[in-house]
């Protein structure tokens, strides 16, 4: 099972960038909006940075598949 997991994990491309927080540019607003509903979503993921909070929402999806 975590031999898979892995593979499937290693398939996703990943660019990390930096987050600022609050960046005050358009959209802000709206992005910081679905952050917090996806933090909502995601199991133990409430006050996570949004790099972190992606990598959990990875990971859950990838054990919800494996279910």
């Amino acid at each position: 099972m975590e031999l898979r997991r892995c593979k499937e994990f290693s398939r996703v491309k990943w660019r990390r960038r930096r987050w600022t927080g609050d960046s005050g540019g358009r959209g802000s607003r709206s992005v910081r909006t679905k952050v917090k509903k996806l933090q909502r979503l995601i199991p133990g993921a409430k006050g996570l940075k949004p790099d972190r909070l992606f990598l959990r929402t990875a990971d859950y999806i990838l054990q919800l598949r494996l279910q």
